[in-house]
C-alpha cells in the first residue's frame, strides 16, 4: 500500500476523534506512529508547553525518543526547543556536523549516541500561537523532502485541533487548563508504566504497549486505567503479562 492509500484512513481517524470523547494521549501516541509510517522516519515525539511555558514530552514513538527529548529539556536546547521558541519549523538538521555540535553541545552527542543523525521539528499552532512541537528524527542525516515536511505539518495541525477540540475556546486560561490536564494525564501514565515495568521485570515500552492495548480492548481511557494501577484500585493481574523479560 503506497502513502496516498495510507493517508485517507489516517486523516479519517484523526477527524473521527473530534466527534466524541477520546483519549488525548492515545491519539498523540498514534500520531507518532503515523509519522513513522508516512514520513519514513525512525522516531517521533510530541512536546507541549505547560502552564509555566515549559515544554514537556507527551508522547513518543519509543522510550529512547522520550528520554532524548527529556534530556533536551534539561539543557533547554535542541531543534524542538528552537522550533517552539521561534514558532517556525526547524528542518533538515544534520547532527553529524560541527555546527550542530556547537549549537547544541548536550543534545547532539546524546542523539548521535542513540543512532539518530537527522532531525526536524514542526510547530503545533493554534490561532498563530505555538503550543507545542512535533519532533521527527531519523538514522540518516538526509533531510526530509518538502512533501514529507508539508505532510508532517498537516499532521501536527490536525493533532492541535484534536487536542483543543472544544469549539467554545475563547480564553488563554481555558487553553492552558486543557493542556495542563493532558500533561497531568501523561504523568499518571508514566507512573503506571513504572509500576508495571517493575512488577513484570520488563521495559517501560513493553509495559506501556500492554497497558494501552488493554485499555483499547476494553474501551477504557488509558489515563483512567493508569490512575487505577498507581492507586491500587485496579488488579493488574487482569492485564496479560509480557512473554519475555528485559
Amino acid at each position: 500500500m503506497n502513502r496516498d492509500q495510507l493517508l485517507a484512513p489516517v486523516f479519517v481517524e484523526m477527524a473521527d476523534s473530534l466527534t466524541a470523547e477520546f483519549d488525548v494521549l492515545d491519539l498523540l501516541q498514534r500520531l507518532c506512529g503515523h509519522c513513522m509510517d508516512l514520513l519514513r522516519i525512525d522516531a517521533a515525539g510530541v512536546m507541549l508547553a505547560d502552564a509555566d511555558d515549559v515544554l514537556q514530552v507527551l508522547a513518543a514513538s519509543d522510550e529512547y525518543t522520550r528520554l532524548l527529548e527529556l534530556f533536551a529539556l534539561q539543557h533547554t536546547e535542541g531543534p524542538c526547543q528552537e522550533c517552539y521558541r521561534t514558532g517556525t519549523a526547524r528542518t533538515g538538521v544534520d547532527l553529524t556536523t560541527a555546527d550542530a555540535a556547537r549549537e547544541w553541545p548536550h543534545f547532539t552527542p546524546a542523539a548521535l549516541e542513540g543512532g539518530l543523525s537527522g532531525a526536524s521539528a514542526v510547530p503545533l499552532r493554534l490561532r498563530g500561537r505555538t503550543i507545542g512541537v512535533l519532533g521527527l528524527f531519523s538514522v540518516s542525516p538526509q533531510p526530509l523532502t518538502d512533501s514529507d515536511l508539508a505532510l508532517g505539518q498537516a499532521l501536527a495541525d490536525v493533532a492541535t485541533i484534536a487536542l483543543l477540540q472544544q469549539r467554545t475556546i475563547d480564553a488563554v486560561e481555558t487553553e492552558r487548563d486543557q493542556l495542563q490536564h493532558a500533561l497531568h494525564s501523561r504523568i499518571a501514565v508514566e507512573q503506571a508504566k513504572g509500576v508495571l515495568a517493575e512488577r513484570w521485570n520488563t521495559t517501560p515500552d513493553a509495559a506501556f504497549h500492554l497497558m494501552r492495548a488493554y485499555a483499547r480492548t476494553h474501551q477504557q481511557a488509558i489515563t483512567a486505567l493508569a490512575v487505577g494501577i498507581t492507586d491500587g484500585t485496579f488488579d493488574t493481574r487482569t492485564i496479560p503479562r509480557p512473554t519475555s523479560g528485559r
